[in-house]
């Protein structure tokens, strides 16, 4: 799942009404895209944009976008697969740098280079050759930590993987299910990063031990079990670590009335994985011009200057505000884990399969 899940949680009606919406029958024809005024973006269930910057681009480009949305992004990516030779959009979004050698190997996507492209971020920029997808935004998978549990109990808070093995943060933790979680998934890539080939499997073995606790979704995670959301206090949750994100607490800020002079969530900076999210123009898309317009409009300065208050995730176009309240309650971690590309698609499913056995079993 994505950074932006929590903004929908916090502000009910903040995000798009989402309308379902099917591939055209006619795919790809010149008379069908002629005709359509209807562009249809399929995401995970966490899109997000201010009303009058979709509205200005619906008016300048003429046409209308429907969103889709389609539950976790593993979910997502998932169901986006299957139904790949009649898609049920044009433009998918959300699929980050621990899904996209999925995506890109069941060939989701048709090449496209986005308008923009040349103002995006080099480290950033993947598949240079073929322009299957377009990146949108970035931002850091870490552990949070509820402020008042740790003040109340005198005891520091983690800021290490090393630190969550330890018999003081004994049952504290709750994660999401690295088979069916974006935020699950990298997690588990950081640890695979953090202690390589040999040592992950130990780490968890000892995270295990230490009484972690797993959970389905994000959502579930971090508004029923963490005792430090807004959702969890009103939940009566009793987790006071959650796997989440480094914009999680200028969320909690932004969100809550009153607003609190500092965040009461913090982040451990030692535990954060390097997430991408990308797009494409789905194979076999109804309205591939459309598409392309979709695409070329989130690269734009206006959407990505709109999208950290919307969706919680950092730019990846150069020159792109960040909110102040990014840099003070929620800055991007400074030495984030990360894994190459080819890294993650030769090892992610033996991994993920290897972590249910140890965690799951």
């Amino acid at each position: 799942m994505s950074i932006t899940k929590k903004a929908t949680v916090f502000a009910v009606g903040l995000g798009l009404v989402t309308l379902s919406a099917c591939g055209s029958s006619d795919s790809g024809s010149d008379n069908s895209e002629a005709e359509s005024k209807t562009v249809t973006l399929v995401s995970h269930n966490s899109w997000a944009v201010s009303k009058g910057v979709l509205a200005a681009f619906e008016k300048q480009s003429g046409y209308k976008v429907k969103v889709l949305e389609d539950g976790d992004a593993g979910q997502a990516v998932n169901k986006a697969i299957l139904t790949k030779d009649n898609p049920q959009g044009d433009v998918f979004f959300g699929v980050d740098n621990t899904l996209l050698s999925r995506a890109l190997d069941n060939d989701l996507f048709q090449s496209y280079e986005a308008k923009g492209s040349d103002q995006i971020l080099p480290e950033f920029r993947v598949d240079q050759d073929k322009h299957r997808v377009t990146p949108v935004d970035t931002g850091d998978i870490c552990v949070n930590y509820d402020k008042a549990y740790f003040s109340e109990h005198k005891l520091a808070p983690p800021t290490s993987y090393d630190d969550l093995i330890k018999p003081a943060y004994k049952n504290l933790l709750v994660t999401e299910n690295a088979s069916t979680s974006s935020p699950g998934l990298g997690f588990l890539l950081g640890t695979a990063a953090k202690y390589g080939d040999e040592g992950w499997q130990d780490y968890w073995k000892k995270l295990k031990a230490n009484g972690v606790k797993v959970v389905d979704g994000w959502e579930q995670a971090y508004n029923e079990e963490f005792s430090g959301s807004a959702g969890g206090k009103k939940a009566k949750a009793d987790r006071p670590l959650v796997v989440s994100y480094a914009s999680s607490p200028p969320a909690e800020v932004i969100y809550a009335d009153p607003k609190p002079t500092s965040a009461p969530t913090g982040v451990a900076d030692g535990t954060c994985f390097r997430q991408v999210e990308y797009a494409g123009l789905l194979n076999n898309a109804g309205n591939t011009k459309g598409g392309k317009a979709l695409l070329d409009f989130l690269l734009t300065k206006t959407f990505q200057d709109d999208m950290p208050l919307n969706m919680f995730v950092y730019p990846v176009r150069e020159g792109a505000q960040v909110p102040e309240e990014f840099t003070e309650y929620g800055p991007q971690a400074k030495n984030p884990e990360t894994l190459d590309p080819a890294k993650i698609a030769g090892n992610r499913d033996d991994w993920v399969k290897s972590w249910t056995s140890l965690v799951l079993k």
